[in-house]
């Protein structure tokens, strides 16, 4: 009986000392250096707000482990989500709706789904623009015109289709009952080209990031005829929002960030904590306003949700644009 006596305090011990261990590992993450991945050249939205997350959590000292931005370019953030795959916990990466249309439209075989959703971060908003002179005072006005002959509007955009700037029309055109397929679409290498298009008279309407076509609205050399925001956008409150005038679209352009497969409970709640911290900051807020970003926070939960209803509002709106069968 002593024997068995003897085992069965051994096995106790153990089995303390291995709840103590499994305790000890989840309260010591990060255990070492972290990284956040931009998919994409220094410059840009990626890597903006790669490193604004940076910035703020460390110089708030709202986490102590050092944090390196790594940038890692290519194949519309392909390159960079497929190294985080390979990666733990420690590392995570920025991310946009790419995650989802790069294999919606078949250029990807990664899916949001083969990741962690961390957070939804901010959201630039799409626009429609036109020339000041143009003889389209409304959307209304412009998209009468496109149904009743969408070859005779040319409408520019960049830096390809399937993005968010050419998706959000497409979805404005299809509650306004025309068929995408036939938008007459060119496609120029990124936002300022499309502008240049406009100024240039090369095109009569470009679909763009809001942040494209402020300064010029403000200046008065270029008239933005809807925004894709839930409720005016701050500094040009005269413009009306896509449901201002009765279409009901609501289309951000949205940044977030997320970790490689199969994190802990434990580590996604670090980071939902130490996020929702971040936004609060008057810091954070400055990055916001510096940017012409709007705040769209979601934890993990939420941007887990947010994500599924992302990805089937893109399925529909890719077929609908006739870009896949």
């Amino acid at each position: 009986m002593r024997k068995f006596g003897m085992i069965a305090i051994l096995f106790l011990l153990l089995f303390m000392t291995a709840c103590s261990s499994g305790a000890s590992s989840s309260d010591e993450y990060p255990s070492k250096n972290l990284e956040i991945v931009a998919p994409a050249s220094p410059g840009g939205g990626w890597d903006l707000t790669a490193r604004s997350v940076e910035n703020v959590l460390s110089g708030q000292s709202l986490v102590e482990e050092n944090i390196n931005v790594v940038n890692k370019p290519g194949g519309g953030g392909e390159v960079g989500w497929k190294y985080l795959e390979s990666k733990d916990s420690h590392s995570l990466a920025i991310n946009s709706s790419l995650v989802l249309t790069n294999n919606l439209l078949g250029q990807s075989e990664m899916t949001y789904e083969g990741f962690t959703p961390i957070a939804t971060l901010a959201t630039e908003w799409q626009s429609l623009a036109v020339p000041p002179d143009s003889e389209y005072e409304s959307s209304k006005e412009l998209l009468e015109a496109i149904k009743e002959d969408p070859a005779s509007i040319k409408i520019g955009v960049g830096p390809g289709l399937g993005n968010d700037d050419h998706l959000s029309l497409v979805q404005a055109a299809s509650e306004f009952g025309i068929d995408p397929s036939q938008l007459n679409f060119l496609v120029y290498e990124g936002g300022g080209d499309v502008v240049t298009a406009l100024l240039g008279g090369h095109v009569d309407a470009v679909t763009t990031s809001l942040s494209e076509v402020k300064d010029q609205y403000l200046a008065d050399k270029l008239n933005i005829l809807a925004v894709s925001s839930d409720k005016p956008v701050e500094g040009i409150e005269d413009v009306p929002t896509w449901t201002d005038q009765g279409i009901d679209l609501v289309f951000p352009h949205w940044r977030g960030i997320m970790g490689p497969p199969d994190m802990t409970e434990e580590e996604i709640a670090y980071w939902d904590e130490k996020l929702s911290e971040m936004v609060e900051t008057e810091e954070w807020q400055e990055v916001l306003e510096n940017n012409d970003w709007e705040g769209f926070y979601k934890n993990s939960e939420e941007t887990k949700a947010f994500m599924d209803e992302q990805h089937n509002l893109y399925k529909t709106l890719i077929e609908d644009s006739g870009l896949i069968k």
